[in-house]
């Protein structure tokens, strides 16, 4: 980004770029994703949980912004400065291999919306919808390579429209709210047991992190803040405002459809239950108002994704060549990787079986991985009493709970995910580390640490099993 441009982003814009990087594909399908797994009361457990646990990180992101005003790179150099280079560009690789998975998935769900008219286009990834979508992505890709602020202007505009549909769906589905209908599907049609309802929860928990990433939309570009308090307020109350967005999205339809009938809807599911509420024009309008929030939100993240690169390459992470920057101040090496590795994973998805559903819960764990550093740093400088020391101890005691909370929930999401999604996240690690021995090698630096060796050579062994499994079939996309 060219220095005209540095220190511009005000409370209001950063909040707006958390807004419309969590505001994507995940909030128009959470309608029939929800319903397949639980009822009601299983959902309300799924988003406390979620709500939390997200909440929690929230705050170790706002702590970290103050803290650590130095370290205003976004997400990974909270990885590195706590736990050394590798795991670090660990940190950096995951949030960015993970993002440009999760702008994989906005073209699916662009193309299955369209689907519904445009029957070649299917669920979203066969090859005239692949086709299309790489049309889409190059386009966005030049558009981006003429300015970034050009971009972000752009991103704010769609923030706001993309809300509108969201908020109409919620009042039009409030109003045709049936108490009685909720009721029968409260319990979600288990055994009522706690195991059950429990069974249920964690059928959801891949998706409610996967509606969040972008918490840390704020952080990533925390470096162009007018003021570095700002960067904290932006992100909580984002997430927030969101969070309350995709409760009533969950719930309200189970108030004027049985969970059967919502479960069976197409994708986005969202559309499906409007349409049900007011007719064909409802679809329609979710629909378009579906497109223009996936877009926004590639957008914004194609924008994060080529930062955090950049950025990466500052840090000594990545090789140099990544933080080239082009006549418009856009980082264009970065750019260019970032969205050929989204070209791969579209073609990638017409060989997979539920494409959308793949590239959803991939993002979800990748993106966990960075996450976990972040409230560990956050935990770790609190128990460390790093920064405090002038600090009233009630203070550190509160966000030494709050750090635990916030890796305990990292972590055990990425449990509940399974090890499925472990080893393929090792099969993009693997070969991804490549790029962190290049950058070492440019400065004639040491590779790994024996600790960091170690870490290297479980990935490895993580990635040949997924590899086996995928070969023969244990691992079936």
């Amino acid at each position: 980004m060219s220095t005209e441009s540095q220190q511009h982003l005000t409370r209001t814009t950063m909040m707006g770029m958390v807004v419309g990087s969590m505001v994507g594909a995940g909030i128009f399908s959470l309608p029939a994703t929800f319903a397949n797994a639980t009822g009601p009361f299983g959902a309300l457990i799924a988003w406390c949980i979620a709500g939390t646990g997200m909440l929690m990180l929230a705050f170790v992101f706002q702590s970290l912004a103050v803290r650590k005003p130095d370290l205003d790179a976004g997400i990974f150099t909270y990885a590195k400065d706590g736990f050394g280079n590798y795991i670090g560009f660990m940190a950096a690789f995951g949030f960015w291999a993970g993002s440009c998975l999760g702008n994989t998935t906005y073209f699916v769900l662009i193309k299955s919306t369209l689907g519904a008219a445009i029957p070649v286009f299917g669920e979203g990834n066969t090859i005239p919808a692949v086709a299309s979508s790489s049309v889409i992505l190059w386009s966005i890709h030049f558009m981006i390579l003429r300015g970034v602020k050009q971009a972000a202007t752009i991103n704010r505009i769609v923030t706001v429209a993309k809300i509108i549909p969201i908020i109409l769906f919620i009042i039009i589905v409030a109003m045709a709210f049936k108490k009685d209908l909720f009721v029968d599907n409260f319990w979600g049609g288990g055994d009522y047991n706690f195991s059950d309802v429990m069974s249920q929860v964690r059928r959801t928990m891949l998706v409610t992190v996967f509606v969040f990433i972008g918490v840390e939309g704020a952080s990533v570009f925390s470096r162009y803040a007018k003021n570095r308090a700002d960067v904290g307020w932006a992100t909580v109350m984002g997430f927030i405002g969101v969070l309350c967005l995709m409760i009533l999205v969950t719930l309200l339809p189970y108030g004027v459809l049985m969970r059967p009938e919502i479960a069976s809807m197409r994708q986005p599911s969202m559309a499906g239950v409007l349409q049900a509420v007011v007719g064909t024009w409802g679809a329609i309008f979710v629909s378009a108002g579906l497109i223009v929030s996936v877009l926004g939100a590639y957008l914004a993240w194609t924008l994060l994704c080529a930062e955090a690169l950049f950025t990466a390459s500052k840090y000594d992470l990545v090789p140099k060549v990544f933080g080239h920057e082009n006549q418009n101040g856009v980082p264009s090496t970065a750019l260019w990787l970032t969205n050929s590795l989204v070209q791969i994973f579209l073609i990638l998805t017409i060989f997979a079986r539920y494409a959308f559903d793949l590239t959803l819960e991939l993002t979800s764990a990748m993106t966990l991985i960075p996450y976990l550093l972040v409230a560990g740093y956050g935990l770790k400088l609190a128990f460390t009493r790093e920064t405090y020391e002038s600090d009233p101890a009630r203070l550190r005691n509160r966000e030494l709970i709050v750090g635990i909370i916030a890796t305990l929930y990292t972590f055990f999401m990425i449990l509940a995910g399974g090890m499925v999604y472990v080893l393929l996240a090792c099969i993009l690690f693997a070969p991804g580390t490549l790029l962190f021995v290049v950058a070492r090698r440019e400065l004639n630096l040491r590779t790994f640490t024996r600790t960091e060796l170690i870490l290297f050579s479980a990935i490895v062994v993580g990635a040949i099993i997924g590899i086996y499994s995928l070969v023969t079939g244990a691992i079936v996309l």
